[in-house]
């Protein structure tokens, strides 16, 4: 997927029970690329750079759970990117790695040409971060287009995930595509106009009711919306 600036391609990758979603944006201008959550298939992720003539020189993450920085020591290795994860989540999670750059809400980084706008979006972890660019953004395990991220493991408030969804309402436009790291059976790509139509959690506006409803027991596994 291209726009005036970048490319975009999407990685589905697995291990064990695990599916997630990787993605390469590549700058038109300068081939330079950023690799957005890392996981699982180093291949893909290479092969990808390669076939785009791309040299990789940023790995964003959005939070620090293991599928999602499980390929950052090997990229390191191989092209000694900068990578950029929340303040709040380093400092929380203790999360350690070579050429680590601490982000904030509303910080922006440049790749190329290519500006990527940071936006802090706690609830899954304390310090989950969003980045967003001029059509896409890239929410982790905040927002799917099926739901939005558990709250119950550690470091875990569904009352600051409340919250962090109207951010996003408030702050990105309709139009915009949403490329969440994982797929519960709608693809990534879906703009965010139609998540906050069918999204439950976009729908469910008193925050009391939006945590009683999130952190519901019985559910059949902890990744269920409905």
């Amino acid at each position: 997927m291209t726009t005036s600036e970048y490319k975009l391609l999407a990685i589905k990758s697995s291990y064990g029970a695990f599916i997630n979603y990787s993605y390469v944006v590549v700058d038109k201008t300068t081939r330079e690329a950023a690799v957005i959550d890392p996981s699982w298939d180093l291949e893909a992720i290479l092969d990808s750079l390669a076939a785009e003539q791309a040299t990789l020189t940023h790995i964003l993450l959005t939070h620090s759970h293991v599928d999602h920085v499980n390929l950052v020591g090997a990229l390191l290795e191989r092209f000694n990117p900068e990578v950029y994860m929340g303040a709040v989540e380093i400092e929380f999670f203790r999360y350690q790695c070579e050429n680590l750059k601490p982000v904030k809400d509303q910080d922006a980084i440049l790749l190329g040409n290519t500006l990527i706008s940071c936006m802090l979006t706690p609830g899954h972890t304390p310090g989950s971060i969003c980045f967003s660019l001029q059509d896409h953004i890239f929410t982790g395990d905040t927002l799917f287009a099926e739901g939005c991220g558990i709250c119950s493991e550690r470091g875990g408030d569904p009352g600051a995930m409340y919250h962090s969804l109207q951010k996003i309402r408030e702050r990105v436009h309709p139009s915009v595509r949403v490329y969440p790291a994982h797929s519960f059976g709608l693809e990534p790509g879906q703009t965010l106009d139609m998540l906050l139509e069918r999204n439950i959690y976009f729908n469910i506006l008193d925050k009391e009711q939006f945590i009683a409803f999130r952190m519901r027991k019985n559910q059949p596994d902890a990744k269920s919306f409905v």
